[in-house]
């Protein structure tokens, strides 16, 4: 198949100024850029061989847009029209996020993270898990199913976390030498099979349990086979500049090169404190610490209730959670941490409870609450709200999505106009009321805060939602509109481009964009989903680079 754009206005990914342009899709591969007219006159149009023309007059015509910390790991494979991404022009997203997700595993392990991340991707009772490691839920990724594959192109980072909890469950400790290096040998033959790098829960367990020794073994591992290391660091919250300074540290220390994800400066104690965070990351980019970072821009945060517990409470996974939430003296153990000291949990802040709003469940006798925060819900019961904090996690397993409105509007634009900055969606597709990043990040990011607010060129936003996170992942032919580039374009209209997805709302598509190509098939034609699905695994190959296929 091959289709032919005409008379594009084309922002090309790597942050030049825009130009008019015909570009001939051939395939999965981009054939032909040139000047627009170019392939449109007199003969050459039929020289072309095109089966179909799109005339892209009013049009910008970019590359896929990257999503650089998705949570789509299940919901690929489950939803698999997957419209939340590909509405919003997403053509690859970064799997594997937050040091949780579903391998390597063992069969104890499997159990155990897919209650621990209910909230996140839901928990099927009837889904094949058919994989147990890396390259078998790749190959899963890339398995046909129901005449597709899945929707978006897929690259997937080894999680720390669920890595810990194969050697050493989901209880505290520190490995021995012989856990460690157990531990180091699965990083490694996670990445051979294709993973591009590491991630890290550390405020979730059992990830957070992970001292800075133990994280630099498995970063060093990561560097060495040329992938990079994704951290949630261990708060954005109470002594976030701390643990941010622990990832640099590492990075320089390993040599292993650092992205920080969601990076943002929380809660009451960083408001306007975003300018010490890039001072941070600047001094060690000028000594050569390789850094990028993503953020997603909106406020509120989304997360599990579970979350806010001590680490301590959730030390031995879900059964020994709840009966330390039955038992009187440890119940009012986590009170003290949550109310008075600042739970590690929760960044080391004390909760707020009119912040914590219930975004979804697993039990349904519980649906009444979501859209409701925790001190909402107290207020009507007549409950002190550590109470239905406790009764909440107790009824639906710790499988609570919440928003946490913890976040500030200049920290959130000045971090976005880093030069080493990304975009990533961090969003949760499960849930009732889930937050609406899932479905408006990238139009977000085009209408709203380069259009509207001229925060960014509409040249240079692109650049940070493509090109930028392309040359992170080492991905050698996308992210730039060029010619033997994989045919991943996006064609939407600069004025009208605009998230629709609301807080009460949330599952709205964007407006405003027109036509997604996935590997040169319209997902998107005319802004109506075509239902095809045209992604692969992309992994990352013996010579460094993120590739398609088998390695």
């Amino acid at each position: 198949m091959k289709t032919l754009i005409s008379n594009a206005t084309l922002v090309d990914g790597t942050g030049a100024g825009r130009r008019r342009a015909d570009v001939l899709l051939d395939g999965a591969v981009i054939a032909v850029v040139a000047d627009a007219g170019t392939l449109t006159a007199g003969s050459a149009a039929a020289e072309t061989g095109a089966d179909r023309v799109i005339d892209a007059t009013d049009l910008v015509l970019s590359p896929g847009f990257i999503d650089m910390h998705a949570h789509s790991d299940l919901q690929l494979l489950i939803n698999r029209d997957h419209y939340a991404k590909l509405s919003q022009g997403v053509t690859t997203e970064l799997l594997g996020q937050d040091g949780l997700s579903y391998a390597p595993v063992d069969d104890a392990t499997l159990a155990g993270v897919r209650e621990k991340i209910a909230g996140w991707n839901d928990n099927p009772a009837d889904f094949d898990w058919n994989w147990r490691t890396v390259g078998e839920y790749l190959d899963r990724l890339d398995a046909v199913e129901d005449g597709g594959r899945i929707a978006t192109n897929a690259a997937y980072l080894v999680p720390q976390g669920t890595v810990r909890a194969m050697v050493m469950g989901f209880a505290e400790g520190d490995p021995t030498p012989g856990q460690q290096q157990q531990m180091q040998d699965i990083i490694r033959t996670a990445m051979e099979e294709g993973a591009v790098g590491m991630s890290s829960g550390l405020t979730y367990t059992p990830g957070m349990y992970a001292q800075t020794e133990e994280l630099a073994g498995l970063c060093r591992t990561v560097g060495e086979l040329g992938g990079f290391y994704a951290p949630h660091h261990r708060s954005y919250g109470k002594g976030a500049l701390g643990a941010y300074a622990e990832m640099i540290g590492l990075s320089r220390e390993t040599g292993c090169a650092l992205h920080l994800s969601h990076a943002t400066m929380n809660f009451a104690e960083n408001k306007g404190r975003a300018g010490e965070l890039l001072e941070l990351i600047d001094e060690a980019l000028d000594q050569g610490v390789d850094i990028t970072l993503d953020t997603y821009p909106y406020l509120p945060g989304a997360t599990t209730l579970s979350a806010i517990l001590p680490s301590w409470a959730s030390s031995g996974g879900t059964e020994a959670t709840l009966a330390r939430l039955a038992d009187p003296a440890d119940r009012a153990r986590i009170r003290e941490s949550v109310e008075i000291y600042g739970s590690d949990g929760c960044h080391g802040v004390v909760a707020e409870w009119d912040t914590l709003e219930i975004s979804g469940v697993q039990n349904p006798a519980l649906a009444g609450y979501v859209g409701k925060t925790i001190r909402d819900i107290a207020s009507a019961s007549n409950q002190e709200p550590f109470d239905v904090f406790a009764q909440i996690l107790t009824e639906d397993r710790l499988g609570t999505g919440i928003l946490q409105h913890v976040g500030h509007e200049e920290n959130v634009q000045a971090i976005m106009k880093h030069r080493t900055h990304t975009g990533g969606s961090d969003g949760l597709l499960v849930g009732a009321k889930p937050h609406p990043r899932a479905w408006g990040t990238f139009p977000r990011y085009l209408g709203h805060y380069s259009r509207d607010l001229g925060l960014l060129t509409l040249e240079e936003m692109v650049h940070h939602l493509s090109g930028r996170p392309a040359a992170r992942l080492k991905l050698h032919n996308r992210g730039l509109v060029r010619e033997g580039f994989a045919a991943d374009v996006v064609l939407f209209d600069p004025e009208t481009v605009r998230d629709q997805a609301t807080f009460e709302n949330p599952r709205q598509a964007a407006s405003g964009i027109q036509y997604v190509f996935v590997n040169g098939t319209a997902a998107i034609d005319g802004g109506r989903p075509t239902g095809a699905r045209a992604g692969r695994a992309l992994r990352r190959s013996n010579d460094g680079l993120t590739k398609e296929g088998q390695q």
